[in-house]
């Protein structure tokens, strides 16, 4: 045959050849054009005795039949006399395979010493010689083919078989190992678990089963993987009978508790069916990099925020759940102003345009609406089990505690929206948990069109001892009279009509249910209030009541309400586009809602215009970018580090990076603050190896540190788990990568500013705005001196689009441009937001909202908030 599959000028080793699976070994080798060594002492199964027959017996039918053999009677403890036996007559080594072994099965409670050691003198330490005399020759020459045989005995266990199956077992071990090491050298390692006749399996199974499990029918397996055509390595193959199947370590994905977390004996047992669950997220492990993976993923991630039986903090925060479509029309948003109280006046412009989608002057969505779609994608998600995980609790623990909401332009009138949910934050407030939800609303464009952060009280669900979260309170009304109050009495039947809305709770509805809660009858939601206080506040203060000129609110629900009670908001006006208010029930002088403040757009925002298609001009008409290189993300990265010195005192390492395709090296000093720099200027604490094209892809996010690891593409050497801190990476803009890339080359492309911490609606639209920062620099230096109060600590402030960079030494009153070292707290904002601190917005509620970022102690950040106004 053509392509008959030859090993003509190989030389291979049998052991235990004179019988069973090694003789058919050996002549199907022999026919095969191979020079065979038959080894074999000629013992009996059990390891008795000693004879030359069996051997001479295979040799001879292999040169019989025009082949060349040499016998060998060496027991294969002595495997060095067995591999010079193969260099004597033949003069090389190509192929080993170890078969040789014996039986001394016996319960475990009756075996002996010398049952246990002879069967692993034979099967382990046997295979350990002959392959290790072999060895040196196979890589001398770059290549080599290597057979262990382990048994169904080792890998399942077998009644009686205590030291046989651990012995093959442990033949796995080894040959599982020599072919990671025997890879470099062309050694290929690989195993079978046969199936066959032989004298080994004669006295554990039935004469009729051993007739069909011939031994030839294993043979064309062991052939075809010590092949030079077969590529395959550390494979185990369990064969016999004429089937044929490759066999693999499979675990289940498990559960992971985060390093630090309290582990019990009695959290295993509630998650135990989970744990050992084998279903489609099973998944098969092929290196001891891949076992690895979860748990260096794990380390990476940090220590444990903690939970308890209601909530798992690791597991829930940041969980991002699937997206939500739905939409709405102008019933939906009729049905809902009448739900918070619209339409009381039917001649009234204001209320015809909420309810009226007729209306001459113009039909209105009503702002606070955009809460609807995004609670009820949360109640969607839970209901169709895609909440995130590790939340342990039902409605009967749920209070709604707090509401923002966020406008970047009026509702439409009628659209489909994208709800993006995710788990933002979770305080431990004692007794009770505080979790926030964010909900990101997007318009048929892909454009966000809305923001919410739902705040619930989780009841009896706090007490691990986690971070209990902002403690000051805002948006405090001063301590003045109001500037406006609206007072207004909600119907009987108010929660039956605002239900219709979507909230079908029946809390609201069901007096027994009610009661069962400990209402005397059911209560008006909370969100029907916030609506009503809202209203409230937009047709007091708005320009001509216009709800479109509202941007954003934010309340907590500080008791219940009960529909027929008359709602009194009290109104604070802070400058012209802010209003402090809160909500009371008259009937029981009991606040409903606090803290809470609406911000109004200065202007009018314009309508969205609508996306052209691109033409044929704009599509060709940008110019080439210069191509990334590693270099350019190390001068990124230096630039982050001398920005964020906070960040080498947490991380505290020196890196190093060997990269390759194209060669370089690059240090990175995330301990003493010397930054990023090219060649080696610090012994590393930690050093990677990895392509330069994987580095890349790494820093865009395009690549998981641990599939690189457990793949082989990255290597660590030094402190391993010190990488597990590099986690300030993800933090680096690719656009800034390929900015310096363009500056490099002679080209001036603009950098993208770097992504604020959450996904918030973009601001409304300006026309030609001046950037604040020089003025706001300008005015602290001038009356910083002398409005410190005692203040001291030093606070770096980044500010965005337009970029501006300066810190501020609170104890000599200096402000410098640019970001010093070796200062603790950074605060990041954009320009816009600086005319809102010097006009007397707390950062406190800025920070709230969302639009400050403040790494590092907050004190510093505090002291901002008070020199602001200077």
């Amino acid at each position: 045959m053509a392509d008959e599959l030859r090993f003509d000028g190989k030389v291979a080793i049998i052991t235990g050849a004179g019988n069973g699976l090694g003789r058919s070994h050996a002549l199907l080798f022999g026919a095969r054009g191979a020079s065979v060594v038959v080894n074999d002492l000629g013992g009996s199964a059990f390891g008795d005795g000693k004879s030359a027959s069996a051997a001479d017996k295979v040799v001879d039918e292999i040169i019989a039949a025009g082949g060349k053999a040499v016998a060998n009677y060496e027991s294969v403890e002595n495997g060095e006399a067995i591999v010079r036996t193969a260099l004597d007559a033949f003069g090389r080594i190509d192929i080993v395979v170890n078969n040789a072994g014996i039986l001394r099965d016996v319960s475990f409670h009756k075996m002996t010493e010398q049952d246990w050691e002879l069967i692993f003198k034979v099967h382990v330490l046997g295979a350990f010689r002959v392959t290790h005399a072999a060895w040196p020759h196979m890589r001398e020459q770059k290549s080599g083919r290597v057979i262990f045989t382990s048994s169904a005995a080792g890998i399942y266990g077998n009644f009686g078989q205590a030291n046989y199956g651990a012995a093959k077992l442990a033949q796995l071990g080894m040959a599982n190992t020599l072919a990671v090491e025997g890879r470099k050298a062309g050694i290929s390692v690989n195993t079978i678990a046969p199936i066959a006749q032989s004298r080994l399996t004669e006295t554990v199974m039935p004469k009729a089963v051993l007739e069909s499990l011939t031994p030839g029918a294993v043979s064309p397996l062991v052939a075809y993987l010590c092949h030079e055509s077969c590529d395959e390595n550390g494979g185990v193959f369990e064969v016999g009978g004429g089937f044929f199947s490759k066999l693999r370590w499979q675990r289940t994905a498990g559960r992971t508790w985060r390093v630090g977390r309290p582990l019990t004996p009695e959290l295993v047992r509630d998650h135990f069916p989970e744990i050992t669950r084998f279903d489609a997220s099973a998944k098969a492990i092929g290196s001891i990099q891949e076992s690895m993976g979860p748990v260096l993923e794990n380390i990476q991630k940090g220590p444990s925020k903690g939970g308890n039986r209601f909530i798992d903090v690791d597991a829930a925060l940041g969980f991002e759940m699937p997206p939500v479509t739905t939409s709405y029309d102008e019933r939906e948003l009729a049905i809902y102003a009448l739900g918070i109280g619209a339409g009381r006046n039917p001649l009234s412009p204001l209320d015809l345009a909420l309810v009226y989608e007729g209306y001459g002057g113009g039909f209105k969505a009503f702002p606070t609406y955009a809460v609807i779609p995004a609670l009820a994608t949360i109640m969607e998600l839970t209901r169709d089990g895609k909440a995130a995980p590790g939340m342990n609790y039902g409605l009967d623990r749920l209070l709604h505690g707090e509401q923002y909401l966020e406008l970047s332009r009026p509702l439409p009138t009628k659209t489909k929206l994208e709800h993006h949910a995710k788990v933002k934050e979770i305080w431990d407030k004692g007794k009770s948990a505080v979790v926030v939800t964010a909900v990101t609303t997007k318009d048929e464009d892909g454009d966000v069109l809305a923001y919410n952060e739902i705040t619930s009280f989780v009841r009896g669900a706090g007490g691990w001892g986690g971070d209990r979260g902002p403690s000051a309170d805002v948006n405090v009304p001063p301590e003045r009279a109001p500037d406006v109050i609206v007072e207004e009495k909600t119907d009987r039947a108010q929660a039956l009509l605002y239900r219709q809305a979507g909230d079908w709770n029946p809390l609201h509805a069901d007096p027994g249910f009610a009661k069962a809660f400990g209402f005397a009858e059911p209560i008006l939601h909370g969100l029907c209030t916030f609506g009503f206080s809202v209203r409230h506040v937009l047709g007091a203060c708005a320009p001509e009541g216009n709800p479109s000129f509202f941007k954003s609110v934010k309340v907590r629900f500080a008791d219940s309400v009960f529909p027929g009670e008359t709602l009194i908001t009290e109104m604070w006006k802070e400058g012209a586009t802010r209003v402090v208010f809160r909500t009371k029930v008259k009937e029981r002088d009991s606040v409903v809602i606090s803290n809470a403040a609406i911000e109004l757009f200065a202007e009018l925002p314009n309508p969205k215009p609508k996306k052209a298609a691109p033409t044929a001009a704009t599509a060709t008409s940008s110019a080439p970018r210069a191509p990334v290189e590693p270099r350019d993300v190390f001068a990124v990265m230096d630039d982050y580090l001398s920005a964020n010195p906070d960040v080498s005192k947490k991380v505290g390492t020196v890196f190093g990076f060997r990269l390759r395709d194209p060669d370089g090296y690059f240090t990175v000093d995330a301990k003493d603050g010397t930054g990023a720099t090219e060649g080696v200027t610090k012994k590393a604490d930690c050093t990677m190896e990895l392509n330069a094209g994987d580095f890349l892809a790494l820093t865009r996010g395009e690549a998981a540190p641990q599939k690189l690891f457990a793949s082989g593409k990255l290597k660590l050497s030094g402190d391993m788990m010190a990488a597990m801190k590099l986690d300030f990476l993800s933090k680096l803009n690719p656009a800034e990568f390929q900015a310096k890339a363009d500056a490099r080359a002679g080209g001036a492309a603009p950098v993208a500013a770097a992504p604020a911490p959450e996904s918030k609606p973009a601001p409304a639209p300006t026309s030609n705005r001046a950037a604040s920062a020089p003025a706001f620099v300008a005015a602290l230096r001038d009356g910083l001196p002398k409005a410190t109060n005692g203040a001291t600590g030093k606070l770096v402030v980044r500010v965005l689009e337009p970029d501006a960079t300066f810190t501020i030494d609170f104890a000599t009153g200096a402000v410098t441009d640019g970001a010093e070292r070796g200062v603790d707290t950074l605060v990041t904002m954009k320009d816009e937001h600086l005319d809102e601190l010097r006009a007397g917005l707390p950062l406190a509620s800025l920070f709230q909202k969302g639009v400050v970022r403040v790494d590092g102690p907050m004190a510093p950040a505090h002291h901002l908030s008070l020199v602001a106004r200077v």
